[in-house]
């Protein structure tokens, strides 16, 4: 476990010098919680305060980071950029913004032109699956999207279909189409914008149904794209 703590920290680290301070804040608490546990068990007097200096720094940087944060936050000025590497894997869609979905939302607007095949329509109901899971008080999801020209049927079919398993959950699923929309942007009433260049669509086919990320896409690999991250005060809700 004090192995485990390391890493993260050390990922933590890592991520606050390359100004991506919510994604290192989210892994300064799991380490730190990981860390406090290992002190718990330990019987040697020494490492054991060896450990809570240690923890105590961590417990530092972690609240400096928090501050930050909220400080740019407030001044309107919070930017975070991360660059996904073709290949890359470990970039699911809860690791990529999965820390921003909170009990505090309860509307998401999604700006997304490609929710049109089958494996894009998959795409947009594993972010549903997943803004359920995380945002308790979530009532709504308003997705605004382009029309499959020669399967539109199928496509509205799937999207009716995760309207109705949604309703089963107490939330909305409001879908507008627009043929000029090429922007990809979602929306938080919490305040958090996250825009990502290739949208959804972000992961390379998997091989066959029987390997590795197939289901999981923490495990898919990536095609080459950016994220970009940012915070504003309020957001003009212009998808009600």
């Amino acid at each position: 476990m004090e192995s485990v703590a390391e890493s993260i920290i050390q990922r933590a680290i890592d991520k606050e010098k390359k100004e991506q301070y919510t994604m290192a804040l989210v892994l300064y608490q799991e380490g730190l919680q990981m860390l406090i546990d290992a002190i718990k068990e330990l019987k040697d007097p020494v490492r054991k305060v060896s450990f809570q200096n240690n923890a105590k720094e961590y417990m530092e940087r972690a609240e400096r980071v928090k501050a930050l944060i909220e400080k740019k936050k407030l001044s309107g000025k919070y930017r975070e950029h991360i660059k996904i590497e073709s290949n890359a894997t470990g970039y699911g869609y809860s690791s990529v913004f999965g820390r921003f979905l909170d009990g505090r939302v309860t509307q998401i607007c999604v700006e997304e032109p490609y929710i049109r095949t089958y494996h894009q329509c998959q795409n947009f109901l594993r972010f549903c699956e997943l803004a359920v899971q995380k945002c308790q008080s979530l009532s709504k999801i308003s997705l605004t999207t382009t029309s499959e020209k020669n399967k539109k049927s199928e496509q509205l079919e799937w999207l009716e279909q995760l309207k109705t398993s949604l309703a089963d959950h107490l939330v909305t699923l409001d879908v507008q189409f627009s043929e000029t929309l090429h922007d990809r942007q979602i929306s938080l009433n919490n305040g958090w914008i996250i825009k990502i260049g290739r949208g959804l669509d972000y992961f390379k086919p998997p091989f066959s149904k029987f390997v590795l990320g197939y289901f999981d896409l923490e495990l898919r690999p990536c095609l080459e794209t950016k994220v970009d991250i940012f915070h504003q005060s309020q957001i003009e809700d212009n998808k009600k």
